[in-house]
């Protein structure tokens, strides 16, 4: 009896030590299945970093402040590099900021039109074929201003009704800044003639600033022009400004 009796409870205490091995391997095994769930989750988030997130961890997080710190390093270098441009080059620094930047372009009401009726700057009658004539364009507003390409110029007859409007080089251009009182010109290649048949007598010329719908009515202070209102490749033509 008594053996019995005693043997009784060791069995028993083998069997709760066997459950509580049981439990805990399937504790370990529910923990396992949990975290392949998590890491097949992980994925979705490489949107966001371009890599696995990894899990949390005394490694992980050395890893996170590590690629935070590269990415401020970067930021501070860019600051660093662009407040060395700025000290280097100024408040122009890439052209962002030019002299010329924010000025406005030259309106027919600031500007003035004439033609340059000096010695060397009239046309010579004599000349066979074509020759040149000039017209300035001066500034007369108070404010700097940008001017480039080509004017148009109209020729107009005393009454009007007879108009030519003359066609345009090949000539590159680019553009200048005036600033107030300042001028620049432009040139028109003129086919003079003396004929008293088969010509063109101006009377005016309307020129209209680039960029511009209103012109500038001035006064032909020349002769007669070879009549190629109809021609391909006139003689008489009109080049860039500058």
């Amino acid at each position: 009896m008594s053996a019995n009796t005693t043997a009784r409870p060791v069995r028993r205490r083998t069997l709760r030590i066997a459950v509580a091995a049981l439990t805990a391997a399937a504790g370990l095994t529910l923990t396992a299945c949990s975290g392949s769930d998590v890491a097949d989750t992980e994925p979705a988030g490489q949107s966001d970093t371009g890599m696995a997130v990894e899990s949390s961890g005394p490694g992980s997080s050395t890893k996170g402040q590590g690629s935070g710190a590269q990415a401020d390093s970067g930021a501070e270098a860019d600051t660093k590099a662009g407040a060395s441009a700025k000290k280097s080059g100024g408040p122009n620094a890439a052209g962002s900021g030019g002299a010329g930047s924010g000025v406005d372009r030259c309106h027919t009401s600031g500007l003035k039109a004439a033609f340059a009726t000096g010695e060397d700057a009239a046309p010579d009658a004599n000349a066979g074929g074509s020759t040149t004539t000039s017209v300035v364009l001066t500034n007369k507003g108070s404010r700097t201003c940008k001017i480039g390409g080509f004017p148009g110029v109209d020729l107009k007859s005393e009454n009007g009704g007879e108009r030519w409007s003359l066609a345009r080089s090949s000539a590159k251009h680019g553009s200048i800044t005036l600033g107030p009182g300042d001028s620049t010109d432009f040139t028109i290649n003129v086919a003079l003639t003396k004929e008293d048949k088969g010509f063109y007598q101006p009377a005016f010329a309307d020129i209209t600033p680039p960029n511009e719908t209103k012109s500038i009515t001035i006064k032909w202070p020349w002769g007669t022009l070879v009549d190629q209102r109809g021609a391909t490749h006139p003689a008489t033509f009109v080049n860039p400004i500058g």
